[in-house]
């Protein structure tokens, strides 16, 4: 292919390094930006993508991946989101597997290192993008924009508006899906690697480019873009398609299409390779997937649930001027751009219009350059989309776009400055600050603390930020702190029903049933299907000893979702309080069967079994729960309190000293093997676990009046053996 008569390199005033030594230096800058997460926690949206979601566990079997979305949830559910990325999950699944658990370390090294190689490969990607493609007499492609490349490349590798995808180990979906988008468009690109005259072509280099697309979209949605980019390319780039002669010629029907190289031997082919490719992978989604859109709702989208058209219009192209905003000044960046972050417009008086009329003066003047220019590969840069939705990760690939047309400006202004060398360390200066946000903001992303507490300041007027504030504070203890900004969440929100039921929970356990119940009743209202809030209301009512109610509230909660284990518990807690028994046992053995795991369910259905001298069933109860979990101490303690009452005091003392062992600060452990020592006769190690007991608490009920029955025994028997 013939070298393009343009080139950026001949303006710029910058380096000129050989091509591996440039790979080598991005790597590094790249790495840098980001090492400082590597042992960050897991933070925000990472628990439910990774600690919550069973298809990591090695228990679950490996197809599921293929009908599950990126949560873990079943495709064909009506709450599923629809992210169909079982690529990536899979990447965390081997993650999971060679780290033995969730050890955040792994996951994010990972991150940290597709940045890297992403970064690299921007290297060849420029190249082409901003030199044109071209091949020696070996074979081997020529880069003919190395200065412009290398520039491009590190505005690249060292954007902050990245630190989401890198430091954010769900952002791992965007780096894969970019990672197999650039060797799609690389492996196109080789397929022409033997091409004289425009009309020869690899056939299996264009297959391997659509299997890559494939693979780009089972990592994240958008990878198969990279399909329609291809075509493209090759139509304005390598087969120097003149768009605006097409048109006229279409126009006018009498002029010949010929000559406008549309028909120029192989294009058509290729291109209909790429649908063919493209359609077969639509198909192939929609069939596992289903055709129904994903449910969201209005605090994720404000703009979809506007009724004027209007205003959804300006709103959109509004995100999208937020995003080009976000690409130019990365300094407020935050983790979440919903609920009120973003407020709407509603007329055209807002101010904000202007950033939006700004964003389509500068894409329509870069739309006429781009067709009247004579310099095809100038254009291929219009084809990188920034996402719909403000969020950072979308704009990984984008940003792209937004390196190559700086470099562009970078061109232009070298081309009339007179001190060039002053550009040169204007542009090092941009890159260096560029490094330092990187370094200060993925150090924010290394714990929610600090990632949620760095909105505040961004985003005030989101009530998810404050919401998770609170819940972090409400994690570490810190209730009083986190009730002011629940409060402030729902202030901001009043529909916030996740903010509602969890400043309920707060208030219930302090306490303050009137209030708790009365924004648990109004979640339920505004969010009917809300399960967790039906629940809590129940206890709440439970508490406030209205029994008939919250028994209706459990069943609506169980209602709404059928597999509840937590709500079965709390049911046979209510159950156990009215003395019906039956019923209790058979909602903490539903409780059980759902959540083999759950340990309250267990040691609540032993203790009642044991209190109403059912002292048979309530062994073989605890035998079964500790074949389940053999290593919690709680179950060792209750089954050995019922062995102790069966006087098989020998297994009863083995599972004391087992659950001691477990939890050597528990007084009500010794206290309690004290009494089985009592009843056995051994005397002195009874007076020994009873005064641990005491010593550990100095109130422990029964223990003292124990303990002096005991001594008295003692003084006793010694008195005996004077005489």
């Amino acid at each position: 292919m013939a070298q393009s008569e343009f080139s950026l390199d001949h303006e710029i005033s910058w380096f000129v390094l050989p091509s591996y030594w440039a790979k080598i230096i991005v790597g590094l800058i790249s790495c840098m930006c980001f090492a400082n997460s590597y042992d960050g926690d897991f933070v925000f949206d990472d628990s439910e993508a990774i600690i919550n979601n069973k298809d990591l566990r090695a228990e679950t079997p490996l197809g599921d991946l293929w009908h599950h979305d990126f949560w873990g949830g079943k495709l064909s559910s009506n709450t599923s989101h629809k992210s169909y990325r079982p690529l990536t999950v899979l990447t965390f699944r081997i993650n999971y597997l060679f780290a033995g658990g969730f050890h955040p370390v792994g996951f994010h090294v990972i991150n940290i290192i597709l940045h890297c190689a992403i970064s690299v490969l921007m290297v060849d990607v420029f190249s082409i993008l901003l030199g044109g493609l071209q091949y020696s007499s070996k074979g081997r492609r020529l880069n003919l924009a190395p200065k412009a490349s290398l520039l491009a490349t590190s505005l690249f590798a060292v954007h902050p508006v990245h630190t989401e995808c890198v430091a954010g180990i769900v952002g791992r979906a965007d780096l894969l899906c970019a990672l197999f988008f650039l060797l799609s468009f690389l492996g196109y690109c080789k397929a022409f690697r033997e091409n004289k005259e425009g009309n020869h072509f690899s056939i299996l280099w264009v297959l391997a480019s659509v299997l890559l697309g494939a693979i780009a979209m089972l990592c994240k949605e958008q990878g198969i873009t990279v399909l329609g980019l291809n075509a493209v390319f090759d139509a304005l780039v390598i087969n120097k398609l003149n768009i605006l002669e097409l048109i006229q010629k279409v126009l006018h029907k009498g002029k010949s299409l010929e000559n406008v190289g549309l028909f120029k031997k192989g294009l058509l082919f290729r291109i209909t390779l790429l649908l063919s490719g493209g359609a077969t992978m639509l198909c192939m989604r929609w069939r596992i997937m289903g055709t129904g859109p994903p449910a969201f709702t209005e605090v994720d989208n404000p703009a979809s649930f506007a009724d004027s058209l209007f205003v959804r219009a300006i709103n959109y192209n509004y995100y999208y001027s937020l995003n080009a905003w976000l690409l130019l000044c990365p300094w407020w960046l935050c983790f979440d751009w919903s609920m009120g972050c973003i407020p709407l417009i509603k007329s055209v008086s807002d101010w904000r219009i202007i950033a939006l009329a700004a964003l389509w003066f500068c894409l329509i003047g870069l739309i006429c350059q781009a067709l009247c220019s004579q310099d095809s590969h100038k254009r291929s840069n219009l084809f990188f989309r920034v996402g719909f939705v403000v969020a950072e990760r979308v704009i990984y690939l984008p940003s792209i776009g937004y390196c190559m047309l700086l470099t562009y400006g970078f061109s232009l202004l070298s081309k009339q400055a007179k001190k060039k060398k002053m550009l040169a360390a204007a542009v090092l200066g941009i890159l260096f600050i560029n490094v330092l946000r990187c370094v200060i903001r993925s150090n924010q992303w290394r714990s929610e603390e600090q990632l949620f507490r760095s909105a505040l300041s961004v985003c005030p007027l989101n009530a998810k930020v404050h919401y998770n504030v609170g819940k972090n504070l409400a994690d570490k203890g810190n209730q009083s702190a986190a009730i002011k900004y629940y409060r402030e969440a729902v202030r901001l929100n009043p529909k916030y029903v996740h903010a509602m039921n969890n400043l309920g929970n707060i208030l219930k356990e302090r306490n303050e049933l009137q209030e708790a119940e009365g924004l648990l009743s109004l979640a339920v209202q505004i969010q009917p299907d809300f399960a967790a809030a039906w629940m809590n209301l129940g206890i709440v009512q439970n508490s406030l000893r209205r029994f008939e109610e919250a028994e209706q509230s459990y069943w609506t909660a169980i209602k709404h979702r059928k597999k509840y284990p937590d709500c079965y518990y709390n049911l046979g807690r209510l159950y156990a309080d009215l003395n019906r028994h039956i019923d209790a046992l058979n909602a903490w053995r539903n409780a059980t069967v759902l959540k083999p795991e759950h340990s309250l369910a267990w040691n609540n259905m032993i203790i009642l079994l044991d209190n109403t001298g059912n002292l048979a069933q309530a062994e073989a109860v605890g035998r079964e729960a500790l074949e389940l979990i053999p290593n919690d101490h709680s179950l060792m303690f209750s089954l050995a309190n019922v062995l102790g009452k069966s006087q098989k005091y020998k297994e009863s003392e083995a599972l004391f000293l087992k659950a001691i062992k477990a939890n050597p600060n528990a007084a009500s452990y010794h206290g309690n093997l004290a009494v089985l020592y009592h009843r056995w006769g051994n005397l002195d190690l009874a007076k020994k676990h009873y005064e641990v007991s005491l010593k550990l608490d100095p109130a422990a009920p029964g223990t003292k009046e124990n303990y002096s029955l005991l001594k008295r025994k003692l003084e006793q028997l010694q008195k005996k053996g004077d005489v």
